[in-house]
């Protein structure tokens, strides 16, 4: 399902209706992808995080995509959560070669499916017998776009602390040629992560109808305590900025502690109608000073439990965040494959 399949669709809801229909009721959407790269061979200290591979090592980008989906899932998202014009800016390259590389996430991406498709149809049967999903499927491309916090690289995506100085019209205006350009990248949607605060969920709304944004998009938060998003902000109050947008197919929870997400689901339902989207960490916490995560997830035997839970609660697109792998989309594909309606 590609970019032209999208826009053939008449509004937002639509084409995540006919996508969950065609997906059994149940999407999987990809997983942690700084920790691929990692074990692939990269190396992401840098300001600009899993962005660096757009410079240097865009074949791993791909490997990882493809191992996504391989592993089942039906949504790949952009290596571009961390890239901004201002962050690509502050490494020296100029702004043309900023933009061309925010594209470039998306490209990458788009080639990546193909491929997938390729090896699809050159298979003989949906599954390898080294356990790959080689499986001819509906599969959308979304254009990551992390936090004002991501591009600071100093963890307050994990807090939503920006200081009196970031207001609306800051955030705006931080955002505005990103959004603009990843809507214009080929993606089928746009997908606004680890959104810390009520204020950053309002500008992105506030942009995709100022800027006539025609690429859909969903608005997923994050939260430390299950209860509010991690600034303190009401999570009802955050979801319902996206209830509010046509422009808004799906609102959710990103990088989250999986215990914490069952109770999220059942607070977001409360305030909206729309598919609900669910990819948490493993549970480990993010040191933001000293760039390390600590050791205490679960591990995907134990994930794979929470996600029926979730589904059974009302999350229709599921899928991991950080420090999540290939082999945790595989289980909550194989875990959902007797679900699914197709």
């Amino acid at each position: 399902m590609g970019t032209s399949d999208v826009n053939a669709n008449s509004s937002s809801s639509s084409l995540v209706k006919d996508f969950l229909h065609k997906c059994g009721g149940v999407a999987v959407i990809d997983g942690g992808f700084a920790t691929e790269l990692e074990r692939h061979g990269a190396d992401l200290n840098d300001p600009l995080w899993s962005a660096k591979c757009l410079l240097t090592d865009p074949h791993l980008v791909r490997a990882v995509h493809l191992d996504y989906l391989e592993a089942g899932a039906d949504i790949i998202l952009s290596s571009s959560y961390q890239a901004t014009i201002q962050g690509f800016k502050a490494k020296g390259y100029s702004i043309e070669e900023s933009e061309s590389l925010l594209k470039r996430s998306v490209e990458i991406a788009c080639e990546a499916r193909d491929v997938y498709y390729k090896r699809c149809r050159e298979s003989s049967s949906d599954q390898s017998t080294d356990g790959k999903v080689l499986k001819q499927r509906p599969i959308l491309v979304a254009a990551s776009v992390g936090s004002y916090g991501a591009y600071l690289a100093d963890g307050s995506e994990y807090s939503g602390e920006y200081g009196d100085a970031v207001d609306l019209k800051f955030l705006k205006d931080f955002h505005r040629r990103r959004v603009h350009l990843l809507a214009n990248s080929g993606a089928d949607l746009i997908a606004f992560e680890t959104v810390p605060n009520k204020l950053e969920a309002q500008a992105f709304v506030e942009l995709l109808k100022e800027e006539d944004i025609k690429t859909p998009a969903w608005l997923s938060f994050n939260s430390k305590d299950g209860v509010n998003v991690v600034s303190g902000d009401s999570l009802s109050e955050c979801a319902a900025i996206g209830e509010s947008c046509e422009k808004v197919l799906a609102v959710g929870i990103n990088c989250t502690p999986p215990r914490f997400i069952l109770d999220l689901i059942l607070s977001i339902k409360q305030v909206t109608t729309k598919p609900i989207l669910i990819y948490p960490n493993s549970g480990e916490s993010y040191d933001g000073i000293r760039k390390e995560w600590s050791n205490t997830g679960v591990t995907d035997e134990d994930f794979v439990p929470y996600v029926n839970k979730w589904c059974e609660a009302g999350a229709s697109l599921v899928g991991g965040c950080c420090r999540t792998t290939p082999n945790t989309i595989r289980a909550i594909y194989k875990s959902l494959s007797g679900k699914r309606t197709i």
